[in-house]
């Protein structure tokens, strides 16, 4: 007998869930599982960052010899788990509808061999990225070290692998993989976001890009950095519109330091350096520095004023 009232508690719980499903339709006719589950994925980011980096990320007693089977075997492994999640999702998405669950399955599988084929790409990208922070960082001793340590690369990994699904429509797969790099890392990136080679985020913690942000080639990103949206539109009945350019354009070889703030679809020139704690909702030229004292000059303020 337990010291809880379990029972009540049990009963009043699946009444709140059947309130709650009647009240948006998500009746369950055979009981099955609907959404992806985020264990799952966390396997599947595993596997991949394993297939990706299988001598540094992989399993500790991997020897060179048998890479090519270790890589082989673990992306099989991930691209089922990517078939399985997919169907998920697209099933979820037609649940109002009449669906044939074979065409279904068979449009999930397309999509996981699809994103396969992007793997090379993918890693190609992230060894940019590996050397973009190892040649930015003094304190980096190797690019071993950036790879293993830094959280920037990490949130990377997860943001080239999350981007590509997100491209393909598996949207609520992108973000389930873009927030686990989020609750790691504290760097929020959107995997809408679009991302040019060569990316360093420095320190990190704090960073937000929202999903229409478009970065170029070389950029630098210090932490705190925002690179949001200045308003949302509405539509005639006061609903969110989705999907419409709001956030910042960063043109090839930007540096944006500590703390700035960028918001709308203004675009950073290329080759500007944006200082520290700055607010910026208009366009920078190309080649421009933007800082705190520079603002306050361009408004006729004096320092204190603000």
């Amino acid at each position: 007998m337990s010291a809880f009232p379990i029972e009540d508690i049990v009963a009043s719980l699946q009444r709140v869930r059947h309130d709650w499903r009647e009240s948006q339709q998500r009746s369950q006719a055979g009981g099955e599982r609907e959404l992806p589950s985020r264990q799952v994925v966390a396997e599947l980011v595993e596997a991949l960052t394993g297939a990706l980096f299988p001598m540094r990320l992989g399993p500790t007693d991997l020897r060179q010899e048998s890479e090519n089977f270790y890589v082989a075997h673990t992306l099989d492994a991930a691209l089922h788990l990517l078939h399985t999640q997919a169907t998920l999702e697209l099933r979820h998405e037609l649940r109002h509808t009449a669906f044939d669950a074979a065409a279904v399955s068979a449009d999930a599988m397309a999509r996981a061999r699809d994103f396969a084929t992007q793997l090379p790409a993918i890693r190609a990208l992230l060894d940019t990225d590996v050397m973009a922070a190892y040649h930015g960082d003094p304190a980096a001793r190797s690019v071993d070290e950036v790879l293993l340590c830094y959280p920037g690369v990490t949130a990377m990994i997860h943001h080239r692998i999350a981007h590509p699904l997100y491209k393909m429509g598996l949207t609520l797969l992108a973000r389930i993989v873009a927030e686990r790099a989020h609750a790691q890392t504290g760097i929020d990136i959107h995997p809408g976001a679009t991302i040019g080679p060569g990316f360093f985020m420095d320190h990190g913690t704090g960073i937000v890009i929202g999903e229409t942000a478009v970065i170029g080639q070389r950029v630098r990103l210090y932490q705190a950095v925002t690179l949001g949206a200045k308003r949302f539109p509405t539509d005639a009945e006061g609903n969110l519109q989705k999907g419409l350019p709001r956030h910042p354009v960063v043109e090839d070889d930007v540096v944006i330091y500590a703390g700035a703030t960028i918001l709308g679809r203004v675009t950073i020139g290329k080759g500007a350096t944006i200082g520290g704690n700055v607010w910026i909702t208009d366009d920078v030229p190309a080649g421009a520095s933007v800082t705190q004292a520079s603002l306050q000059k361009a408004k006729g303020l004096r320092p204190g004023d603000c």
